[in-house]
């Protein structure tokens, strides 16, 4: 029986200042792709890969995701919101639902403002296999390729804060696993992106954040307005 993950956690609280005017009023996950909702694409990429429990932090326009979610759901899963007055960036939204997750062993963990269909079963064995406590699926190819590999498949750096170049450079998706215990390595309220935890977790401990490269499927960052608008226009939206 494959091994399955229940809850993902989809960050929908930043602010979309790349997208602005179009975020002024909506937050960045909710602009409509194909007439629906972009955050919804995640949503159904993870319940393919059997999600059955959604929590979505919030910051600006907290009342437009109650607008597009009035049941509390999607296609008969419930979703949990979970507000931030203040924003707290990646790591700080992780550590702000730890009480929402006390009946996980781990999570997914999604960028709200991707658009990808790579295969999440690659991620799910690879993390069961290393039983790291976080996995991240990366890519070959894309913008920014500023997470290092060593010769064994390692992530031994990223952003090159340890100054440890590898031997291949790979984009990370925005797309990972992450297993509880990495809570007790976050600070509640603290503000901080999840990059500079695993910086300091790799340093600590080579091999305790692993890496999965998936180059199948596709993958699109909705990072800006000519971005955005290229993706609405595409009659190749991700079903």
């Amino acid at each position: 029986m494959k091994e399955r993950i229940g809850t993902a956690f989809i960050l929908g609280a930043g602010l979309g200042t790349r997208l602005r005017p179009l975020t002024e009023n909506c937050p960045k996950p909710l602009l409509p792709v194909g007439g629906r909702p972009l955050i919804t694409y995640s949503m159904d990429h993870l319940i393919g890969a059997g999600v059955n429990r959604f929590i979505v932090n919030t910051h600006h326009c907290p009342e437009r995701y109650a607008d597009a979610f009035p049941d509390g759901a999607w296609r008969g899963v419930p979703v949990t919101f979970r507000f931030e007055p203040v924003l707290l960036e990646t790591a700080g939204g992780i550590k702000n639902i730890e009480d929402l997750v006390a009946g996980d062993e781990r999570f997914f963990v999604y960028n709200g403002d991707v658009l990808t269909d790579l295969p999440l079963e690659d991620l799910i064995d690879a993390h069961f296999r290393r039983k790291p406590e976080a996995t991240l699926a990366l890519r070959s190819e894309g913008p920014v390729r500023n997470v290092d590999l060593d010769e064994d498949g390692n992530i031994c750096d990223m952003r090159g804060l340890l100054g440890r170049p590898g031997v291949r450079k790979v984009l990370f998706s925005g797309v990972y696993i992450v297993e509880r215990s990495i809570l007790r390595r976050l600070e509640a309220g603290r503000i901080e992106s999840i990059v500079p935890v695993f910086v300091r977790m790799i340093r600590v401990k080579p091999g305790s954040i692993a890496g999965v490269v998936i180059d199948r499927g596709r993958w699109r960052d909705v990072g800006s307005v000519s971005e955005y608008e290229e993706i609405s226009a595409s009659h190749d939206l991700l079903q």
